[in-house]
């Protein structure tokens, strides 16, 4: 791995800018690699709260959504989008996603991703058009097979493919085991409270000494994932506390449509896997969702059945379970034949067995989680936030692709455009500000960390415990299908529990356990208030007190 020492770059060619990525998952990956790529003076520091591979990316199974097929269009691919995103996404960023993805998806390969390919007949000649090449996926919400992967691990062949590369790279270091805790903008600094003013760096904690690193930085860039751990059950890995929402927020940075939490229809349901997936791919292949009595049920909702968008099967899971009284729903993947679903979805096929599951002979018990956030911090079409020098790029960002609800693998696709974009639209802007006499280099004295009167924290029980409430409360109140009432509840607790956080922060040293809290309390308010603001219900939002569309008062984003 590149150098992990958190002090200054060690480098005897001069420095001409400071590049600060928060987060190691595909978004910050693809940015780290662009910048340290346009000059050898460009220092990158990335910063990552475990291992660096540790992230949603490398749990992405289906994989990433272009235009490949001479049978598909980039029309098609537009309108699939704008239908999933239920009136909200921005058609521009649609556009400019959908035609800018064929591109950025040679790059990954170029970089060394492999993207699995075709299976030609036996006796046959291998297709030589790179459009006949890979193998694609369809998934629901999909009208033409577009999904390129890696078998059903994408997002692991994407994150190892751009690890190596950022080893190798000179100008880029990895801090690991280190959570931001705070932005730093000119008017946290310079006490201009009316207005943020420039991202100035970051304030990080190093876990495993406890000690505070001041990170200045001429570009700062969040990549840190999503939230999904503001819900009790969730498809996300332990890092997604959605830190930087929060910390973009305190920020002054506008955040957007946190009520947009989509919740993946079919996680497996056994005590032993908390988080795993079953990817939509495999109803894409011809898997059926059953209730326990063995009656498909998702044409009573849908047209598509069960290859109908994320929203509306999660709603129709959850409203049978109610029904029913059962636990969970089955997929059942007997259609697609034994040999074919073990070629097509090993990974999904040996997990299963390592809990006593054989899929191709018996269904397979399967939940919604909440699975992806579709609004975050918001940014432009250059990914630039409010808050001049601070991009967000990835889950964290809300660019206006997803708009109510996420076309599926379109994520890993807004990841890169948007990285690229990034890139591209800052550097400019630096060059500009050096030749102003603002030498990119040169940044302000910035405050080291004050720890005041804080002392150690004896127990952790109370962190656990309030952890443990929000994410209760939040699936409770918050979930899959919400009420005034319930939003209502979940409001006055958070304010109890905002307090009890508080106090915490600043009696006591940071952990990474207080700081998570801090940010997944902050989200948790977020999410409730855009949910308060937004009364209609509209593609992942469904509230049972406005259960209508409103495109008169509603057909906009909201925005905090």
């Amino acid at each position: 791995m590149a150098n992990s020492n958190p002090s200054a770059p060690s480098l005897t060619r001069p420095v001409s800018a400071n590049i600060l990525v928060l987060g190691t998952g595909i978004a910050g990956l693809s940015a780290a690699l662009k910048f340290a790529a346009k000059s050898p003076a460009i220092f990158v520091t990335l910063v990552c709260k475990a291992d660096p591979a540790e992230g949603s990316t490398r749990y992405a199974q289906g994989g990433i959504a272009s235009v490949w097929s001479k049978q598909d269009s980039f029309e098609e691919h537009k309108e699939d989008t704008l239908k999933a995103g239920a009136g909200l996404c921005h058609e521009d960023i649609v556009e400019l996603c959908v035609h800018e993805g064929p591109a950025r998806v040679r790059e990954l390969i170029e970089l060394g991703v492999e993207f699995t390919k075709t299976s030609p007949a036996p006796g046959s000649t291998p297709p030589t058009d790179p459009a006949e090449v890979f193998d694609l996926h369809r998934e629901g919400g999909h009208g033409r097979r577009r999904i390129l992967h890696a078998d059903d691990l994408t997002g692991w062949a994407i994150e190892k493919a751009l690890l190596a590369r950022v080893a190798a790279a000179p100008n880029i270091r990895v801090l690991e085991n280190h959570i931001a805790i705070d932005l730093l903008t000119e008017g946290k600094v310079f006490k201009r409270w009316r207005k943020p003013g420039r991202c100035l760096g970051a304030y990080v904690l190093d876990i495993r000494t406890g000690r505070v690193v001041t990170l200045p930085a001429d570009i700062t860039v969040l990549a840190t994932g999503g939230a999904g751990k503001v819900y009790l059950y969730t498809s996300n890995p332990d890092t997604a506390t959605g830190d930087g929402i929060a910390i973009a927020h305190r920020a002054g940075a506008r955040v957007a449509n946190l009520e947009f939490m989509q919740f993946h229809p079919t996680c497996l349901y056994h005590p032993s896997a908390r988080t795993f997936l079953i990817s939509e791919a495999v109803r894409g292949e011809g898997g059926i969702l059953r209730n326990l009595a063995g009656e498909e049920f998702m044409s009573k909702h849908h047209p598509m059945a069960s290859l109908a968008p994320r929203d509306v099967v999660a709603r129709a899971i959850d409203l049978e379970m109610k029904r029913t009284g059962d636990k969970h729903v089955v997929l059942d993947c007997t259609a697609i034949g034994p040999e074919e679903f073990r070629r097509k979805f090993p990974h999904i096929y040996e997990t299963c067995l390592k809990y006593g599951l054989d899929p191709t002979v018996q269904p397979i018990p399967v939940v919604p989680a909440a699975h992806y956030t579709c609004g975050g911090v918001l940014v432009d079409a250059n990914a630039q936030t409010n808050v001049e020098g601070l991009y967000a790029i990835g889950e964290v960002a809300c660019t206006g692709l997803h708009g109510a609800n996420r076309l599926a693998s379109n994520s890993l696709l807004e990841a890169v455009v948007f990285a690229h974009r990034a890139v591209e639209h800052a550097l400019p802007h630096l060059q500009e500000r050096a030749s102003q006499g603002q030498a990119a280099a040169e940044l302000p004295e910035l405050p080291e960390w004050d720890t005041g009167e804080a002392v150690q924290i004896e127990e952790q029980i109370d962190i656990a415990a309030n952890w443990l409430e929000i994410r209760h409360l939040m699936w409770n109140y918050v979930g899959i299908v919400r009420s005034n009432r319930r939003l209502e509840r979940a409001k006055r607790r958070l304010e109890v529990l905002k307090a009890e956080v508080n106090a915490y922060y600043w009696n006591f040293l940071l952990t990474k356990d207080l700081v998570e809290l801090r940010n997944l309390l902050t989200v948790a308010e977020l999410i409730v208030q855009c949910a308060f603001l937004r009364k209609e219900s509209r593609g992942l939002h469904y509230t049972v007190d406005y259960p209508k569309l409103d495109d008169g008062l509603f057909k906009r984003d909201t925005v905090l």
